[in-house]
């Protein structure tokens, strides 16, 4: 709670480029949750947690800043909004240390996220990717975030969380806001145009399986025209057809039109007019954003600015959380 306002906090990582699943399952709807009076939302470029695996540094840095112009494009307002770089804010890591020692062995390995990222990444199973949730924990605490957006793989990690915070309030008194799920108007789950059975995802391998925000409108329809449907020929929605249902579920969140309103779009048309409708939704869909984009990438003094502020603002913020926490565990101050 700020100002007598509910915060909410969430943000993305800082790696690849973001797809069109990320935007309309959870950026477009953090724009209509901004639109919302009473709430303070605070939307991290959470690049601490990026590198649990190996960066380039350059195109690290590239994708960082681009994340943030995308977020504005997005229609995210920094002026309202706290969009923040999570390493322009040292009091993260440093929370981050203090409830480790809060954390125990047997909750990280129950983890199942690090499991699965083990094995994605078998050459570097690092300590960071081991105390990830701990870090994500900190990364709520620190603004006492009444609010998180969840989507079910991240459910264990907002329970961590909040046994966390409750395990130190329990020692310390009334430290720390206990976070909630947030569940709001459901984002669309956006599946592989290439395996329709798995998410769309900003590391898959194969190109064509995920639109990105910037993708030209060329790209996206060749994307389109290639995605898995099946051989029966017929469009409908159901869980026999998953690419099909895909490919509704993708116009659907692009036009705000139902699942009905949509079939009857599609009456008596074939696989390929449907791919072609859906590109077109989803061209139209991303061309306000890209103009967006395209302005913000030409005006480094703008986006510099936001930076610098929101990171000031943030800072503010968590350094009141970070006093109150090292004051309780009983850190000697620093004399003035």
């Amino acid at each position: 709670m700020i100002d007598g306002k509910k915060t909410m906090l969430s943000g993305m990582q800082a790696t690849g480029m973001i797809t069109l699943g990320n935007y309309l399952g959870a950026l477009k709807n953090w724009v209509n949750l901004s639109d919302e009076e009473g709430i303070n939302c605070f939307y991290g470029i959470m690049d601490l947690h990026s590198i649990t695996v190996r960066q380039n540094p350059t195109e690290f840095r590239q994708n960082a800043r681009r994340l943030l112009q995308l977020y504005i494009a997005a229609g995210l307002d920094p002026e309202k909004n706290c969009i923040f770089f999570q390493s322009h804010v040292p009091a993260h890591a440093e929370l981050a240390w203090i409830l480790n020692c809060y954390t125990y062995m047997g909750e990280m390995n129950r983890m199942t996220q690090f499991k699965d990222k083990a094995a994605k990444h078998a050459d570097n199973i690092n300590t960071g990717l081991f105390t990830y949730p701990v870090l994500m924990a900190a990364d709520i605490l620190l603004y006492q975030a009444d609010l998180v957006p969840v989507g079910k793989d991240q459910m264990q990690h907002l329970e961590i969380t909040r046994d966390i915070a409750n395990r130190f309030n329990g020692v310390y008194g009334d430290v720390f806001t206990v976070p909630e799920g947030y569940v709001g108007k459901q984002g669309a789950r956006i599946m592989s145009l290439a395996d329709p059975m798995k998410k769309m995802s900003k590391s898959d391998e194969n190109q064509n399986a995920s639109i990105y925000l910037l993708d030209d409108k060329d790209t996206i329809m060749r994307k389109f025209k290639k995605a898995v449907t099946d051989s029966d020929g017929f469009i409908a929605y159901s869980d026999e057809k998953p690419g099909i249902r895909n490919l509704i579920d993708i116009y659907c969140a692009c036009t705000s039109k139902t699942v009905e309103e949509a079939l009857a779009d599609f009456n008596g048309m074939n696989y390929g007019q449907l791919k072609e409708c859906v590109g077109e939704a989803v061209v139209n869909e991303l061309a306000p954003l890209q103009a967006r984009y395209d302005e913000l990438a030409k005006n480094k003094d703008y986006i510099d600015r936001i930076m610098k502020e929101n990171a000031q603002k943030a800072s503010y913020y968590a350094n009141k959380t970070l006093r109150k926490v090292k004051k309780k565990v009983g850190f000697t101050e620093m004399p003035r």
